[in-house]
This record gives structure tokens, C-alpha cells and sequence, in this order.
């Protein structure tokens, strides 16, 4: 009995809540940016994928996040590195995917079609999980938000090796850059 309950009791919230989906047919861009001292370069995706459950922006008592990132497809501008990057250091083959699931923790009308955001979550990259808040905007869009945040990430805390030889040209920190839609699913 208490198993049909908390299955109802699930299905009652998420039908309460709003779902939203990343809208792949706006310009969504994911940009991994290394600022070294010999050599800056940035990798950018539009693959990223995921969803939101909000009730309201006044209730923020059962939100949902999950965004996911394809690591294979980032594209610093040159092949090569490109290779490097995938094989090397993020170890596609094993880690093809990242991802942030969370819940938001604050939001802030600063206009009625303008939201700050806080969320609080787990990200997982090459094969670690951690915990990170993270804040952003969103920006009303028809029926759904622009979303946008920065935030940085130490490549050692996922166990990211960088070889001695180029430390010079890839920074320890890295800082993302999300700038993506989300829709209202119908």
C-alpha cells in the first residue's frame, strides 16, 4: 500500500510541475574555455540535451534539472587537438557523456521576463561526481527560457591529467559557458 502511495504521490507532483525540454531547433551553444598562459582555446558543442520540471518560479519545492553534454563533440578548431583532447584527457571511449542533475535552490525576479537562478547538483565528468552550485539567468522565451551560466571546473578534481609538457598550453581551470533554450513539452 505505502508503494502505490508514494507512486501516486510522484505522479501528482510531476503532473503539478511544468516540463521543459532543450529546444535543438534554437542556437544552443556549450563552450569549454582554457585561458593558459602560452595558449588560449575554447571547445564548443550544440549537442547538449536535457530537461526541467518547475512548478512555478514561487515554488521551487519539487524541481528538476538533468542537461548532458556529448564530449565527442566539441570542436576546438583544430582537428588534431580535437583527437588529443578526446583520446587523451577526457577519455571519450569511456566518458562520451557529462552531465548536471540538480534542483533549484533560488530564483530572483529581476523582471518579469527575467529570472536569476541558483541551483544545487551533482556533475558528473570523467568518471567523477561532484557536488556544485551553479547560478545563471533565464530569460523568458515564448513559451519557455534562455538559459545562461558560467562557472568554472579544477581539471584535477575529475582526475583530468594534463602532461608536464603542456601545461603551458591547457589551463587547470576550465570555465563553461551554457547558453541554451528550454520549450514547454505539450
Amino acid at each position: 500500500m505505502k508503494k502505490i502511495l508514494t507512486i501516486f504521490l510522484l505522479f501528482s507532483i510531476t503532473l503539478l510541475a511544468t516540463e521543459y525540454q532543450v529546444d535543438k531547433s534554437k542556437k544552443n551553444t556549450v563552450k569549454f574555455i582554457s585561458d593558459a598562459p602560452v595558449e588560449n582555446f575554447e571547445g564548443v558543442t550544440d549537442n547538449i540535451d536535457g530537461y526541467m520540471l518547475l512548478n512555478s518560479v514561487d515554488d521551487l519545492s519539487e524541481t528538476q534539472l538533468y542537461f548532458e553534454v556529448d564530449l565527442n563533440t566539441i570542436d576546438t578548431g583544430i582537428g588534431l587537438r580535437n583527437r588529443h583532447m578526446r583520446d587523451n584527457y577526457l577519455e571519450t571511449d569511456k566518458y562520451r557523456f557529462t552531465f548536471f542533475e540538480g534542483k533549484f535552490t533560488k530564483i530572483t525576479k529581476l523582471s518579469e521576463d527575467e529570472l536569476d537562478v541558483e541551483v544545487k547538483g551533482k556533475i558528473f565528468i570523467h568518471g567523477i561526481t561532484k557536488e556544485i552550485s551553479v547560478t545563471g539567468k533565464m530569460i523568458k522565451d515564448g513559451e519557455g527560457y534562455r538559459i545562461k551560466s558560467k562557472f568554472e571546473v579544477e581539471l584535477s578534481d575529475y582526475k583530468i591529467d594534463i602532461p608536464q609538457v603542456m601545461f603551458l598550453k591547457i589551463d587547470e581551470t576550465m570555465k563553461l559557458e551554457l547558453d541554451f533554450f528550454v520549450e514547454v513539452i505539450s
